[in-house]
């Protein structure tokens, strides 16, 4: 007994050991997200090309099926143990993360719709408001995915064939205007003219490059490039998700030659007028072309913006890079601090004898991906590459370039020798273009978009359909209240018996059913888990499902069972199937309004941290209120993070003192650096606040930790649950008598298994 005993607390403190671990990595990991989060917002990164998803803390359960299913690295991460979007910038405006929410809690949707003057104001059509005839396609909108460029493409073609009011290529057309004209190349402009070539309008295509591709035709050589389940016109779904620049490329080509589509490489676009008659007249650098409906799908690259600086009309400078592989031996400057600046760096330093340098004149690379940030961390640390932050570029030598870094209080300017300079920096939207050919970017033209807002549990449909079977379970005991009435020696004589007991008839398949729901219960865990092949329908579905499938085979075992749960194998299984609803819907709750509390805390938090930095700027004085946010964040994280068991503990008692010393240091800086009173007292009171909420987000994070055990007993329970039906099937195949030869479910309602 002694080595039991010795055992099982052996086993007790390891898994205790382990738990203590995973809890620690996982403040870690919040601390990082936070801290990253924070970052972005300081660096003004927050503001994503279009669209962002939107969480509902009241529905999110935080098991992360968004994060795995975004395309894009880091936009989304858990804080507090919710879905929260980190690095809105690098969003590309994919629904992915809202279709695989199993909860419904994410809604990709527009933001800062009514300040953004970069965003074409477009119908549901994609026709640009106060311009009939005139669409617009792909990264033009505002959305860069591949995906989205074909689905605006292929749409435009429909829309024009329906109003030409034909899709006969035999058809005849008066006059010399093409049916539609497609400017551009790329995944939008190709998907136009397959899908008009196959409703048969007269259409042709202009296009600057002299290759069809678009942006993917001047990535770098063997960039991998998300397509995402792509389907294409006359062409049917792509094999695959992930290809490479090449592989792309040879699809585009392969398709304008099999299809003879009529594109006209080496044209540029120079501009658009709407006659009186509404027919378009295009000027294009290969004379004016006339269309009825004009397609613009030329893209947000624009041309190469100017830096301004003497010496960028050299050779030597480049805005772009199509192949690393064609320089080397070289000492080369990058300038820029995107991913493409941070991937041409790399690719650069990979060749043989090249030494590169990238320059940046930020501190931290807010817009670069974080397999891409790691990768360029570990190329500075074995020393393939300089990285030079906060450098500003002045002047390009022909054989040097002359930067100024920025210091603490000085400037330094140096001197950095180079056969070549790249300056990926972005390009120029050609906005004026557009806004001379037709195109709106007034806020006001845009329709106005509602914010998604909280909307409940989300569980609305799941609690009707339980409440529905609820209704039905007792309506079926009322109607047999004559035999379910009676306890279990009487009902074997009464008439009703042979069809209503559990092995037997109606009632024996009650128990089958309440089987067969469990598995179907069960499946939900298979369509979550990114590990298993099985996708087809939206997870949100799966979720309803999962609820109301466990409440149905609860209640088919409850009428199963006669309404009289036994000392059984079986009644064992029924009672673990209670505990397992129980701990569900209590989990359901906890796991939303515990976290919905932590990150309500930390939106405070944030909202008084860029109240602080507002205040700093608007003074004069940013040390002073820099400092006190830093004294007041750093004690929060030192208390509350970092800390272990006890120290964590202490932090309830001795918070309010650390606080009023930091306060004291604090009011002494400021009379020292000549702050205003006033200033003082404002800095220290959002001081106080901030600690305050700092403290409180990170006590509900404790308790989410200790809530967050729930979750395992609801699985655990599930484990069991699932072990204990099997014995009951097996107990009554082996023991049973019924109608068919096997006992299924046994008599749990007489208390034995027969």
């Amino acid at each position: 007994m002694i080595l039991v005993l010795c055992l099982l607390g052996g086993a007790a403190a390891a898994a205790g050991g382990a738990a203590l671990r995973l809890r620690r990595a996982d403040l870690t990991a919040l601390q990082e997200t936070l801290d990253e989060r924070r970052l972005v917002a300081r660096a003004g990164a927050s503001a994503p090309a279009l669209q962002i998803p939107h969480v509902d803390l009241t529905r999110c359960l935080g098991c992360g099926t968004c994060i795995a299913a975004c395309p894009e690295e880091d936009v989304l991460a858990l804080v507090h143990g919710q879905a929260q979007v980190v690095r809105s910038h690098s969003c590309v405006g994919a629904t992915a993360c809202a279709t695989e929410c199993p909860t419904g809690a994410i809604t990709v949707a527009p933001v800062a719709t009514d300040v953004r003057t970069d965003v074409p104001a477009l119908t549901e059509d994609l026709e640009a408001v106060g311009t009939p005839g005139l669409f617009l396609a792909g990264e033009v909108t505002g959305l860069a995915r591949i995906r989205t460029a074909v689905e605006h493409g292929t749409r435009v073609a429909r829309t024009v064939a329906e109003r030409i009011g034909r899709a006969d290529a035999s058809s005849a057309v008066d006059g010399d205007a093409w049916d539609l004209l497609i400017v551009g190349a790329g995944p939008a402009g190709l998907a136009c003219a397959l899908e008009a070539k196959r409703l048969g309008l007269r259409f042709t295509v202009i296009d600057r490059d002299a290759e069809p591709g678009g942006t993917i035709a001047h990535y770098p050589r063997a960039k991998l490039v998300l397509a995402q389940a792509l389907e294409l016109p006359l062409f049917g779904k792509l094999k695959g998700r992930q290809f490479r620049k090449e592989q792309l490329m040879e699809l585009w080509r392969q398709l304008a030659r099999e299809h003879d589509l009529p594109i006209h490489h080496g044209v540029g676009f120079e501009g658009l007028e709407r006659g009186e008659d509404g027919t378009f007249t295009a000027r294009t650098s290969g004379g004016p072309v006339q269309a009825r409906q004009v397609a613009l799908a030329l893209g947000r690259r624009g041309d190469p913006v100017p830096i301004g600086v003497p010496g960028e009309e050299l050779p030597k400078v480049a805005y772009g890079l199509i192949d690393a592989h064609s320089h080397q031996g070289q000492r080369i400057v990058v300038i820029g601090g995107g991913d493409s600046a941070v991937e041409a760096a790399l690719g650069l330093s990979d060749q043989p004898g090249n030494r590169v340098t990238l320059a940046y004149r930020g501190e931290t690379f807010f817009r670069v991906r974080r397999s891409n940030r790691e990768r360029l961390q570990a190329a500075v640390d074995r020393g393939d590459l300089d990285l030079l932050r906060r450098a500003q570029l002045e002047r390009i030598e022909p054989d040097s370039v002359h930067l100024a870094i920025a210091g603490d209080g000085e400037t330094e300017h140096r001197l950095v020798p180079n056969d070549r300079v790249f300056v990926l920096t972005g390009g120029k939207l050609p906005l004026d273009l557009l806004a001379q050919a037709g195109v709106s970017f007034d806020p006001t033209d845009r329709p106005r978009v509602e914010d998604p807002g909280e909307r409940g549990s989300g569980l609305s449909l799941a609690l009707r359909g339980a409440a529905a079977l609820l209704g039905l379970t007792l309506l079926f005991g009322l109607v047999h209240l004559d035999y379910f009435g009676l306890d279990s020696a009487r009902r074997a004589a009464h008439a009703k018996h042979e069809w209503l007991r559990p092995g037997r008839a109606l009632g024996l398949w009650l128990g089958v059913g309440s089987c067969l729901l469990i598995l179907v219960n069960l499946a939900y865990l298979l369509r979550r888990d990114p590990r298993f092949k099985v996708r087809f329908g939206a997870l949100s579905t799966w979720m309803t499902s999962h609820v109301v499938t466990g409440i149905g085979a609860l209640l088919l075992a409850w009428m199963h069972a006669g309404f009289a749960v036994g000392s059984t194998v079986g009644g064992r299984a029924f009672l673990a199937l209670v505990v397992l609803m129980v701990t569900g819907a209590v989990g359901r709750y906890l796991y939303a309004q515990v976290p919905r509390a932590a990150n309500g805390r930390e939106l405070e938090l944030s909202e008084i941290e860029a109240e602080l930095e507002r205040s700093a700027r608007d003074a004069g004085v940013g040390g002073f209120h820099r400092d006190a946010l830093e004294a007041v964040r750093g004690l929060a994280q030192a208390r509350q993070w970092q800390g272990g068991l006890f120290t964590r503990l202490s932090a309830m008692f001795g918070a309010q003192h650390d606080l009023r010393a930091a306060c004291v240091r604090l009011q002494r800086l400021g009379a020292e650096q000549g702050v205003p009173h006033g200033d003082i007292a404002r800095a220290l009171e959002l001081a106080r606040r901030a600690h305050r909420h700092a403290l409180a987000s990170a006590h509900f994070e404790d308790v989410r930790g200790v809530l967050q055990g729930w979750r395992y007993l609801h699985r655990w329970f599930a484990l069991l649950m699932v072990l204990l039906v099997l014995l009951h099937v097996v107990a009554a195949c082996l023991f049973g008598d019924v109608g068919f030869g096997v006992e299924l479910a046994g008599d749990v309602g007489r208390g034995g298994e027969r």
